[in-house]
């Protein structure tokens, strides 16, 4: 278990090229007040090269602050390795995923693996044998509803007391913040209606963690 505690935000779903200079002015003012360790990109599908396009305008915000920055899109079916290779992030995120040893060779010399939206334990521990970076509890379907609060809590408690590979616990509201903190989980996750708006919101949530940002 990490003996620092960070914070990892989430992107709203759907993220497209109407958005990104609202999302990366926003992430830009949050990275400043909080420990981010890691940014998590879910950008609307569209074709290659209007991706990587979207990741080159938000990677310069995550570097500038130390963060790593994981690009998502369940709805892509090409190449997300090569977006986020090319675009100059740090990796991939996938959630539901059925083809993590393909993808944990793809993503060699550092370059992060992530995964999430899996909802049973046995699939945690498949997953977690693969040699992903970290797993994920939590965080907004991609049609917007939250998952059971208890229940994230639950796994986040499970996987962090048992497991070495990392783990991003989501905090849907603000009053999960707390309680994820106490499940000793390497990540608190917030997802973006806690922070996109509010930077206050991160500086409260790192104040949960005991410390300033770095």
């Amino acid at each position: 278990m990490s003996s620092q505690q960070r914070l990892a935000l989430l992107g709203p779903h759907g993220l497209d090229a109407d958005g990104i200079d609202a999302f990366a002015a926003a992430l830009s003012a949050a990275c400043e007040v909080g420990d981010v360790a890691a940014v998590i990109l879910r950008l609307a599908a569209t074709d290659e090269r209007g991706l990587t396009a979207r990741v080159k305008q938000v990677a310069p915000i995550t570097q500038e602050t130390g963060a790593a920055l994981v690009v998502a899109c369940p709805a892509f079916t090409g190449d997300l390795v090569s977006v986020a290779t090319r675009g100059g992030a740090d990796g991939v995120h996938v959630d539901k995923p059925r083809d993590l040893k393909d993808l944990r060779e793809r993503l060699r010399d550092g370059r992060i693996l992530g995964a999430g939206g899996i909802e049973t334990k046995h699939g945690a521990m498949e997953a977690g044998e693969t040699g992903i970076d970290y797993l994920m509890f939590g965080g907004l379907y991609p049609d917007g509803v939250a998952p059971d609060a208890e229940t994230v809590l639950a796994r986040a408690e499970w996987w962090a007391e048992i497991f070495e590979t990392p783990c991003v616990a989501v905090a849907a509201a603000a009053e999960e913040i707390g309680p994820l903190v106490a499940t000793g989980a390497e990540f608190i996750g917030l997802e973006s209606a806690l922070w996109l708006t509010d930077v206050d919101a991160v500086a409260r949530a790192q104040a949960l963690l005991g410390g300033q940002a770095a």
